[in-house]
């Protein structure tokens, strides 16, 4: 593929992680004061009325037929994935979260030879290998705890690793099959509601009784507008365009930006070996650019 038909979709997917990384100190604020499914079912409401929005303003039609199928990925991704690094980050620590889910392009790979029959050739091995070493260097892994206590955490969150790479290849093969990426979108979001409202009702017993503050609306309109609208658009957009392994390098922007937000927020400095897996994260991405 033409590098400047890779570096627009592989952009879009580097922009999404990176707003996912961003999205974490807005949301240990928010979360203080809505429970993590209740949180959830916000965002996806949120870009629900987004893309219907975008949907009316274009006059663009759900390809009903393909509905189902849509369906079944949304409820993936938004329902099961999610779900499972919820459960997971609660049972074990943001440490081992951000190290755990940072499988999700090994996933990836795995998932579009089987799904998609793609071919891993030796330079997308390359870059794989390249950035995932980088992320290694970029987490710090004396924070991990990998006992036996945070086993069942650890094993969520390898789940919602699993998951979302198998979400990312569904949204490939969708794409494939001629489904519009706004509409594709659009009905993805309904995905997680099955998962999504049954929890929120459970986490609220006795209604939805939420102390709403201007900051705590600004901070749920950011999550469900940038950080699901926007950027679930984005991530689709780059596995609609480019094979399943090349879009899922672009993963690894999340950690770094998580932990380059976390060090400057909290007057942390960043150590060389984040400087380092850095580079080398950029390294596996510039040669999937440059695949030709």
């Amino acid at each position: 593929m033409h590098r400047s038909l890779t570096a627009l979709p592989l952009g879009s997917g580097l922009l999404a992680a990176s707003i996912w990384g961003g999205m974490y100190v807005v949301s240990d604020v928010v979360l203080e004061a809505i429970p993590p499914f209740t949180l959830l079912l916000f965002r996806l409401v949120l870009g629900i009325l987004v893309w219907g929005s975008v949907l009316l303003v274009r006059r663009l039609r759900v390809n009903w037929r393909r509905m189902g199928a849509v369906l079944l990925t949304g409820f993936v991704g938004y329902g099961v994935s999610l779900g499972l690094q919820f459960v997971g980050t609660r049972l074990s620590t943001a440490a081992n979260g951000a190290l755990i889910t940072t499988t999700t392009p090994l996933f990836v790979a795995l998932f579009g030879v089987s799904i998609l029959g793609e071919r891993l050739r030796s330079r997308r091995l390359a870059a794989l290998a390249l950035a995932s070493v980088g992320v290694l260097l970029v987490l710090d892994l004396r924070s991990a705890d990998l006992a036996s206590e945070t086993t069942l955490g650890d094993l969520a969150l390898l789940g919602a690793g699993a998951t979302w790479g198998l979400y990312s290849v569904l949204v490939r093969r969708d794409a494939v099959r001629g489904v519009g990426l706004p509409e594709m979108t659009f009905l993805l979001l309904f995905g997680g509601l099955p998962v999504a409202v049954p929890l929120a009702i459970f986490e609220n017993p006795g209604g939805f009784d939420i102390a709403w503050t201007p900051g705590l609306i600004l901070g749920v309109l950011y999550l469900g507008i940038v950080s699901t609208a926007v950027a679930m658009y984005l991530w689709n957009f780059a596995f609609s365009r480019l094979p399943a392994t090349t879009a899922g390098l672009a993963f690894f922007a999340q950690p770094v930006v998580g932990a380059g937000l976390s060090a400057w927020l909290l007057g942390e400095q960043l150590a060389f070996s984040f400087l380092l897996g850095g580079i080398l994260i950029c390294a596996g991405v510039l040669f999937a650019v440059f695949e030709r």
